[in-house]
């Protein structure tokens, strides 16, 4: 990364005015951190709450969208608070990568809060699972627009305590006891991420990312750079469910509502994934090359311990928390390339985690409607769906094809472009893991189709418990329009794969040269 830093500061010396595109950055998180402040005083009126904040999030994603179009366009955007110069006062700054995850993300919130507006019980309602909700996805908006490291750091705690909110609402003994080991380990991660900052803090005097990449860029990556890398490698690959860090995922996501299972699979990891882009790309790059091999080991691990993982669960949720760890271990194969940064790997785990996004949230909504049609969760108790239900039973296998990265699905296209990045990197054994998580994930996943859909119904005794986790009644438009409409996307980003492609390659490159972020945040025009 070739940055001239003395043009650098002589055009930063004038800080150019906040104008009305910039401070649209701002908008989707206090929009929502007010949307969630209504919804809390709404909490007894029931169907109105549902109602707004389905519209409140309708008019975020719009927002998102806005600004993904902005950024395509016209490049980084950035909100000084205050008008404070960057890097002494807090900015939120919005590039390509930023911007995507945005956009994604606010669709499948969107997705899944009109899911809850049949799924959710009026007792939970009242309870607050939608101000729940709208603040866990302002903490995850934070997350995606924030321009310093300790802002992030505020965010991920906003969308902690509100997934934790969530997690636990209803108290059944197994959502407390879930809710407990996610809360712990994740607790664990704040505070290394904490202690990474503070430390990163007293090494360049400054959290500011952009200001970051900058400083590092000046540096060799000595040990006090690989310890902090390390460090943040950590908290991230925790938050992210990453080997040896992912007990808490199996243990946690079997146990809330499934729409609830759907937004935490969909994006609270996705987070921690960002945050490790975010971090190993852009703002400690030059330790990055020198830990490529632990990463290797990390996603390649990751990979397998998911997909055996999947193989044997014969427990529909449990399987599905395997199918998002085996998939945090495909996204980390892209980092584990010391080309990745800036190159095919990066923007294939960009791609990928784009794709994980919208079919792992998908095939939770899924999973309920199985759960409400046959009365379990077990595998054991489930049969014959698609002779009763071929049209959602279709839906459902696009999304197992798309989750094991078949052709000619959205998971395929990104796991070409790994795999072609570790052969062409020198990994051939990283290459083949990809290749046998693949074949081992396609296993479980028809396995699945074939218990569940394909094979007569069995005889079912006791259903498990699965009373309380019922699923809204069949053919309600709540439970099938999302549904259908997270199908649908990503069926097109499998069969016209070339706008998913450009875009992760724009944020790669975005990571990889960061020298547009670094003049748009410290004042000058881009």
């Amino acid at each position: 990364m070739a940055i001239d830093t003395a043009a650098l500061f002589e055009t930063a010396q004038t800080f150019a005015p906040v104008t009305p595109a910039d401070a649209l950055v701002a908008l989707p998180v206090a929009l929502q951190l007010a949307l969630a402040a209504i919804l809390l005083l709404m909490r007894r009126q029931v169907r109105a709450q549902g109602r707004v904040a389905v519209a409140g999030l309708g008019l975020v994603f719009a927002i998102d969208l806005a600004l993904l179009a902005q950024v395509l366009s016209g490049g980084p955007r950035v909100m000084a608070m205050g008008a404070w110069f960057p890097p002494f006062g807090i900015a939120f700054s919005l590039d390509v990568l930023g911007a995507v995850f945005l956009a994604v993300a606010g669709f499948v919130a969107l997705a899944c809060a009109i899911h809850a507006t049949a799924a959710i019980p009026e007792a939970e309602k009242r309870g607050g699972f939608f101000p729940f909700l709208v603040l866990m996805m302002a903490g995850v908006s934070g997350a995606f627009l924030t321009g310093d490291l300790f802002n992030l750091y505020v965010w991920f705690e906003v969308l902690l305590i509100a997934s934790f909110g969530l997690l636990a609402l209803g108290s059944r003994p197994a959502q407390l006891d879930g809710a407990l080991a996610y809360g712990i380990l994740n607790l664990v991660a704040t505070t290394l991420f904490l202690i990474a900052t503070a430390l990163l803090y007293g090494l360049f005097g400054t959290l500011n990312m952009a200001d970051l990449a900058r400083l590092a860029a000046l540096r060799d990556a000595d040990g006090p750079v690989v310890a902090l890398t390390v460090l943040f490698l950590a908290a991230f690959g925790m938050k992210a469910a990453a080997f040896p860090l992912n007990a808490w995922l199996p243990a946690s996501y079997h146990t809330p509502r499934f729409v609830t299972s759907a937004l935490f699979a969909g994006l609270l990891t996705k987070v921690g994934v960002y945050a490790l882009i975010r971090v190993l790309g852009m703002v400690l790059a030059g330790a990055h090359g020198g830990l490529a091999p632990l990463i290797g080991w990390v996603a390649g691990l990751t990979m397998l311990v998911g997909a055996l993982g999947a193989l044997a669960q014969s427990d529909l949720r449990r399987l599905l928390g395997y199918v998002v760890i085996a998939g945090i271990g495909t996204i980390l194969a892209g980092l584990a390339l010391p080309v990745a940064v800036g190159g095919a790997g990066l923007a294939g785990s960009i791609a990928y985690a784009l794709h994980s996004i919208v079919v792992m949230a998908a095939l939770y909504l899924a999973a309920g409607v199985v759960a409400d049609r046959t009365g379990s969760s077990s595998l054991h108790e489930m049969g014959g769906l698609w002779k009763r239900h071929p049209v959602f039973s279709g839906l459902v296998l696009v999304l197992f094809l798309a989750a094991s990265g078949l052709p000619p699905l959205s998971g395929f296209w990104p796991k070409l472009v790994l795999l072609r990045a570790t052969i062409g990197g020198g990994e051939p054994v990283l290459a083949a893991v990809l290749l046998l998580s693949g074949l081992l994930l396609t296993i479980a996943t028809l396995r699945v189709f074939a218990l569940a859909f394909w094979r007569e119904a069995p005889g079912r005794g006791d259903a498990g418990g699965a009373e309380d986790f019922e699923a809204p009644p069949p053919g309600r438009w709540q439970t099938t329009l999302p549904l259908a409409a997270l199908t649908a996307f990503a069926l097109a980003m499998g069969l016209y794969p070339e706008p998913l492609a450009h875009v992760a390659r724009l944020a790669a490159d975005g990571i990889a040269d960061p020298s547009a972020a670094i003049v748009r945040t410290l004042g000058a025009t881009p």
